[in-house]
């Protein structure tokens, strides 16, 4: 909804009153709201556009309270057409610099990333881990331990490795696991990895009275590398004990739920893919999440790539009455330095 929907002096009025309930996260009153707009008007025409506002949906009075505070409809018409965001401070300007370093794996950027967001913004930082299929198979190494387990040694995107162990059939000499990674890295290195598997696959089933033992055993071990289950973490959290610290009694009790919608995943992974669809910034403010946990708290997102591919998203979780200003601009510039580290 456009700031034309409601007049000028509503509009001042209703930004004053979200600028203060961010501020103090309290209910705002008329005459406080008079004095601090600075409105030649009195408390009486004040009380009339609040009450006009609160009709329209986008106030309301908590409990008995005389004063009001922004509805997720007051926050939208805020963030749309009254936001003005602040330029990002040079301090953490370069702390983003210094941390999203493109030596690092994308691994430790991730961590960075999410760590990054919940100490700058005071927040809580979330970052979905990279999706395996927008890497490439670089190199992979085998190489025995006791009994019938072997080291996988993976190299993707040049600079990331992953090492797995896996439990094969039988023991293999350390002659027979570098001969087996030679063939596979031979054949598939280059290979985005979620087609390797699939070409492994069916090299086994559409070539296998044609091949020998050793390609046969070289294709399995390969398989198995590759046959991982998803990591636990589809995402990090970092912060989650920032959202504390300023709230309200009434929001700590809110705080439980969320804290479990982290435990449980689902409804925020459902959310973050559906930020990674979009482009740039995207604030999802109370029940616009689509979730009834998120009905108090807003989700600021940006997706993040490698230069070619998105691989993922990163965000803020935080009160509705978050700092908006400040965390958009915090948000994208994160996203867009984590994207350049991964793209080198």
């Amino acid at each position: 909804m456009s700031s034309d929907a409601i007049s000028e002096r509503a509009s001042i009025l209703l930004k004053t009153l979200v600028q203060r309930h961010i501020r103090d996260g309290q209910p705002v009153g008329s005459r406080t709201l008079m004095e601090e707009a600075g409105l030649p008007v009195s408390a009486a025409t004040v009380r009339n556009v609040m009450s006009d506002l609160e009709e329209r949906g986008f106030l309301i009075s908590p409990h008995t309270s005389a004063g009001r505070i922004p509805t997720a409809m007051g926050y939208r018409l805020f963030v749309d057409s009254m936001l003005q965001v602040q330029p990002l401070q040079q301090e953490a300007m370069s702390v983003l610099r210094n941390e999203l370093h493109p030596d690092k794996s994308s691994a430790e950027l991730v961590q960075s990333a999410s760590t990054l967001l919940a100490s700058i913004t005071a927040q809580a930082g979330l970052v979905t881990v990279p999706r395996q299929e927008a890497g490439q198979l670089r190199q992979v190494e085998f190489l025995p331990l006791s009994g019938d387990r072997v080291l996988v040694i993976l190299v993707i995107n040049e600079r990331e490795v992953q090492n797995r162990i896996i439990h094969t059939q039988r023991p293999f000499t350390e002659e027979q696991l570098r001969e087996a990674a030679n063939m596979v890295n031979q054949r598939f290195a280059g290979h985005p990895l979620q087609n390797v598997q699939a070409q492994i696959l069916h090299e086994m089933e559409e070539a296998r009275s044609q091949i020998d033992g050793y390609m046969q055993a070289a294709l399995d071990l390969a398989n198995k590398a590759l046959d991982q289950d998803a990591p636990e973490e589809e995402y990090l959290v970092a912060g989650e004990s920032r959202l504390l610290d300023n709230a309200t009694a009434e929001e700590m009790l809110k705080l439980r739920e969320l804290f479990d919608a982290f435990e449980q995943k689902k409804d925020l992974l459902h959310l973050l893919e559906r930020c990674s669809q979009g482009q740039g910034v995207q604030v999802f403010i109370g029940e616009e999440a689509g979730y009834e946990v998120f009905g108090d708290y807003s989700v600021v997102t940006a997706p993040y790539s490698d230069g070619a591919h998105t691989l993922g998203v990163l965000g803020v979780i935080g009160p509705t009455r978050m700092a908006y200003d400040r965390v958009i601009p915090i948000v994208d510039v994160t996203a867009r330095m984590l994207s350049s580290a991964l793209a080198k």
